[in-house]
């Protein structure tokens, strides 16, 4: 058995590369550590909630950009609903708070009307913003070209060059006065690093112009919707996705990877598995590759990567409320709330280290859009703000616990402050660190941005396509472009193109690898009018005792509404007996009801046993 090209990750750049080769009739084979696909670009259900892990909004989608472009070749358009948020975001401060719309000339008239002393300045800001996209647009992919065409960059690239010159606060700094005006303009940096004073102005003016021209967007149902149809998208188009399968390593042979070992993450008893292929994509972070390769090539790759510097994380506070927003003063979706000793440009780095009491974050509240995230009447809403894996890392267990329940207590204070009385409404509050971010995407330090976007490491000093090996291409956040949604699609879709282009394609037939977790009901009884009882054929290698856990997730559920199609459940059944059996509460639940209209022969993905 062999592929075209096996693909280790499912974030969105493997994702898109994946769909985008399927597309061009190539043989995939997905591989993703997690039990679901999209990496960061994924969803989970609590209680009423669907809750949104990452996105908060969606830059790029102009009306005949590439994303929009990319999307109608892949039939998402037909697929996934988009939200165009009210307006880019808002800052709360002493004075009165700071709308920024949407639209070049409606954010600059807001900005003069408020800085008339920096109406030079901020126009100077927007023009240079929209013209590094529109640049970029026209900038040769090919380096020979664009070495030829370096004398003449100045005239033909102005605002690449001017921005390639400078950080974000350094431009800040030379062309704005007002330092609540600089706060303003660099309020969404949490979506892109920690300090403005290392964030290279060519990397931030990217997908700030589209959030500016092109507004922000959220994906109606979360993210998982964008995820899980570019998995199906592969699948339909002869491809293989497998969730919860790690890679271990790449095998090489004269100079070119021939093959990608992979293990099971949640069955360690089954042994490893090796497929070949004409070409890997590696989706996953850059440094993990380093631990997959033989000599030279881990060494190699470890000292091209030795000098560059990795990110900040995030941190996130996901809740769900009982009723809607309005009544404690929410009026707008994202919301920038300074940290009280934050006053010039210049305190944002610093701010970032100081205790979550004086930290600034960003409230964001889906419910201002139809997220479908929840039921009617209540709403999902998510605290967000910069934050380090060394902060949490190093903690026992009972540390770890007693820490979260700290700072989530400190940002509910602080967002009651804002919101007088919003805190009766919670329903539902959960904590997500750098560790936890860590530990579902396996990215080092946590960081869902790979490596600092710096004026040293960003552009086309970025590492992208095959570097290293001919035919293995890296596709990721750590790559070229770098991260964010619009980042992510662009480099899976670039190292798509690549591959197409580089041609490294052997003939290959229709045998796809069987995945023998995915197995059959066998029989469906109500135990009592609470509880039916779901029996299945028990999957080759699973051996477990009665109360272990297993995810069971349904392949074609009958109701989706507000629902994911899967759960942690603990077995029924022990290993003496034939099949698997889980016992499923009965309630009002989508998941519930798929499971009671289940038909005998209907298909599960079972992944585990685990304690």
């Amino acid at each position: 058995m062999k592929y075209h090209t096996i693909i280790i990750g499912g974030g969105l750049a493997g994702l898109t590369a994946g769909a985008t080769l399927s597309k061009f009739g190539k043989k995939v084979l997905l591989l993703e550590q997690h039990h679901k696909p999209g990496g960061c670009a994924t969803t989970f259900k609590r209680g009423d909630f669907i809750i949104e892990a990452g996105l908060h909004e969606m830059s790029g989608l102009f009306e005949t950009g590439t994303i929009r472009e990319i999307f109608e070749m892949l039939e998402i358009d037909r697929h996934v609903q988009f939200e165009q948020v009210p307006e880019l975001y808002v800052v709360h401060s002493d004075k009165e708070d700071l709308v920024f719309p949407h639209g070049f000339e409606a954010a600059t008239k807001a900005l003069v009307d408020r800085y008339p002393e920096d109406e030079k300045g901020i126009k100077r800001f927007m023009k240079l913003i929209a013209g590094i996209r529109a640049e970029g647009t026209k900038l040769p992919r090919q380096a020979w070209k664009r070495q030829l065409y370096y004398p003449l960059m100045p005239l033909l690239y102005p605002n690449i060059v001017e921005a390639s010159r400078h950080t974000l606060g350094s431009w800040l700094d030379k062309y704005i006065t007002n330092e609540q005006l600089k706060l303003d303009l660099a309020a969404h940096v949490v979506y892109y690093a920690d300090d403005p004073y290392a964030l290279s102005m060519f990397y931030f003016g990217l997908p700030q112009s589209g959030f500016i021209g092109a507004g922000g967007y959220f994906i109606k149902g979360g993210s998982q919707e964008l995820s899980s149809y570019l998995a199906s998208y592969i699948e339909k188009n002869g491809g293989t996705v497998l969730l919860g399968k790690k890679a271990e390593k790449i095998i090489t042979e004269n100079g070119r990877a021939t093959a990608v070992t992979f293990s099971d993450s949640f069955n360690t008893k089954l042994k490893p598995v090796t497929i070949a292929c004409d070409n890997v994509v590696a989706n996953c972070a850059i440094p993990l590759v380093t631990e997959m390769l033989d000599e030279p090539y881990a060494g190699s790759l470890q000292e091209k990567i030795s000098s560059q510097t990795i990110s900040c994380s995030l941190l996130n506070l996901y809740l769900g409320f009982k009723s809607d927003l309005k009544a404690f003063g929410v009026k707008h979706y994202s919301n920038y709330i300074l940290g009280e000793d934050v006053k010039s440009l210049k305190d944002v780095h610093p701010n970032q280290l100081a205790d979550w009491s004086k930290r600034s974050f960003i409230f964001v509240d889906y419910g201002k859009v139809n997220a479908q995230l929840a039921p009617p009447g209540k709403s999902v809403g998510s605290i967000c703000g910069v934050d380090y894996l060394k902060n949490w890392d190093g903690l026992t267990k009972e540390e770890y616990k007693a820490k979260k329940e700290e700072v989530t207590e400190v940002l509910l204070q602080r967002l009651e402050k804002e919101f007088p009385g919003i805190r009766e409404s919670i329903e539902y509050a959960e904590l997500a660190t750098p560790k936890t971010l860590q530990r579902f995407t396996l990215n080092p330090q946590g960081t869902p941005y790979g490596f600092t976007q710096s004026k040293e490491q960003s552009g086309f000093k970025r590492f992208r396509n095959n570097f290293l090996i001919p035919n293995l291409y890296f596709a990721s956040a750590w790559a070229f472009p770098g991260g964010g949604f619009e980042g992510t699609i662009m480099t899976g879709f670039l190292a798509a193109l690549q591959m197409n282009k580089d041609k490294i394609w052997s003939e290959r037939d229709a045998d796809k690898y069987a995945d023998k977790r995915i197995v059959k009901l066998t029989e469906r009884k109500e135990i009592d009018k609470h509880t039916v009882e779901l029996s299945f054929e028990k999957p080759a290698g699973f051996q477990h005792q009665k109360d272990q856990y297993a995810i069971l997730n349904l392949m074609d559920p009958k109701v989706t509404e507000l629902d994911l199609p899967y759960r942690w459940l603990p077995l029924s059944s022990t290993d003496e007996e034939s099949s698997l059996k889980f016992q499923v509460e009965l309630n009002d639940s989508s998941f519930s009801k798929s499971c009671q209209l289940m038909d005998i022969g209907d298909e599960a993905l079972v992944f585990g046993p685990m304690e």
